[in-house]
Order: C-alpha cells, then sequence, then structure tokens
C-alpha cells in the first residue's frame, strides 16, 4: 500500500514540476521566473525524497540536504541581481 502512495505522491511532485517549468518558461516578468525556479528546486526535493523513501537508502536525504543549500543561496543571488544589478557589493 505504501509503494502506491509513493508513486502518486510522485506523480503529484512530477505534475506540479512540469506546471512550474511551464511557468518558468512562459513568465512574464523575471520574478515570476525566479520564483518557478524555486518552486521547481522544492518539487525536485519532494521528489528525491520520496524516492529515497521508496528505496529505502539515506542517500538521497542527505543529497536533498545539499540541493536545498543550493536552492537557497542561488534564489537569494538571483533576487539580489534583479534588485541591485550585481551579487556581490
Amino acid at each position: 500500500m505504501i509503494t502506491y502512495a509513493l508513486i502518486f505522491a510522485m506523480a503529484c511532485y512530477g505534475f506540479g514540476l512540469l506546471a512550474t517549468l511551464w511557468k518558468l518558461v512562459t513568465g512574464p516578468q523575471a520574478a515570476d521566473r525566479i520564483m518557478a525556479l524555486d518552486t521547481m528546486v522544492i518539487n525536485f526535493i519532494a521528489l528525491m525524497v520520496l524516492y529515497g523513501v521508496w528505496q529505502g537508502t539515506p542517500i538521497y536525504f542527505e543529497a536533498s540536504m545539499l540541493i536545498a543549500m543550493v536552492g537557497f543561496v542561488s534564489t537569494v543571488a538571483f533576487c539580489r541581481f534583479v534588485l541591485r544589478g550585481n551579487i556581490i557589493e
């Protein structure tokens, strides 16, 4: 039963990933594209965690933590670039 729940959750997050990819491509402003990219990172992290639960290995959890840190830093860097024009002052 848990297998079916994991597959359903993976399908839902996969659909969310595709929907945010569409928003990333067609977003009218840069802020919309940044938020779509951040949401894609979150959906990808959720997919990795679900896959780690399905496989029963802890390496996916560690990889998802690394991707979460890189995703946060990249979102902050993109926002600073859009607001100020440079990343490092």
